[in-house]
């Protein structure tokens, strides 16, 4: 990816279709081996951008899923606690062993179960791997401190072994769903995108090329309502994700047309909390669909 056309062709070779600004920033995070954060509403493609990445470099994807409570030893390594056990009872019951060569032996690498971020570290074959730390908003500030480090000189500690450091850094992307701010410390070392809603013509390259059994007309129909949906009071907007899995949908039931009876059986695909529904129900559905055939409507 030595050009940012190369990045879009790269990345659309991978059915991702991103427009230019997007594709610029990849191009300079890879070239300046910078940690790239991509921040917006969920179904909006940051996950699976870094999944693309991966794929045309032909590189290791090594995803950290981020959770409440998340900390460094979960995000880093565990011992094999149980492989530990079993290697003392086998000493003790050879005789017994010296505690100090045995207290050695026990935190090796033959006990040490690598975790994303120190897999991250490793060698890998065909190159530095592709991190994704994935809805990073979700943990808390503490985790975001023990980030710094391993994003700043891509190194992690362990007590035990010392600290490892990368050979070659791996290519980063965070993404966040913005449910909070993320600490300007941790954004200041990464270059920053906003992963907005696509506009109509942007969300049709997507979905032909995500679902390309899908009839034109279908197609259109299908970007249209979602986006005229995204326009309403909703609790959570449908995203890119959600125009995808719906027409999935409707091609496995043979859909050729949108109708409100339509709609109505397969909403659960495009909206996922009941009061978002409820808004759709009775006439509404029909009033959105009618707004849509208008707007498509040839002059």
């Amino acid at each position: 990816m030595d050009s940012i056309d190369n990045v879009q062709a790269a990345l659309g070779q991978e059915n991702y279709v991103c427009g230019r600004a997007l594709a610029t920033v990849v191009f300079l995070a890879q070239r300046l081996g910078r940690p790239l954060f991509l921040e917006g509403e969920a179904g909006t493609g940051k996950t699976e951008i870094a999944k693309a990445i991966a794929a045309s470099l032909g590189r290791r994807l090594i995803r950290l899923q981020c959770y409440e409570g998340l900390d460094a030893a979960s995000a880093v390594y565990e011992w094999n606690f149980a492989g530990q056990m079993i290697a003392i009872r086998a000493a003790e019951a050879a005789g017994g062993a010296d505690r100090d060569m045995l207290k050695d032996e026990l935190f090796t690498e033959e006990f040490l179960i690598e975790r994303p971020l120190l897999q991250a570290m490793r060698p890998q074959p065909g190159g530095a791997p592709v991190l994704l730390i994935d809805e990073i908003d979700r943990t808390d500030e503490p985790f975001e401190a023990f980030l710094l480090e391993a994003l700043s000189d891509f190194q992690v500690t362990i007590p035990e072994l010392g600290t490892i450091r990368a050979p070659e850094p791996p290519i980063v992307i965070l993404t966040s769903n913005r449910t909070r701010e993320v600490h300007d410390a941790l954004k200041r070392r990464c270059l920053y995108h906003w992963v907005d809603f696509p506009d109509f013509d942007r969300e049709i390259e997507i979905l032909h090329a995500r679902a390309p059994e899908a009839a034109e007309a279908l197609s259109r129909e299908i970007v249209a309502f979602v986006q005229r949906l995204r326009t309403e009071d909703l609790f959570k907007k449908p995203g890119v994700a959600e125009t995808i899995d719906w027409a999935k949908c409707l091609l496995a039931l043979d859909v050729i047309d949108l109708s409100p009876e339509v709609i109505a059986d397969t909403v659960g695909a495009i909206l996922k909390y009941q009061d978002d529904i409820q808004k759709l129900q009775g006439s509404e559905a029909k009033r959105l669909l009618d707004e849509v055939k208008a707007e498509l409507a040839p002059a």
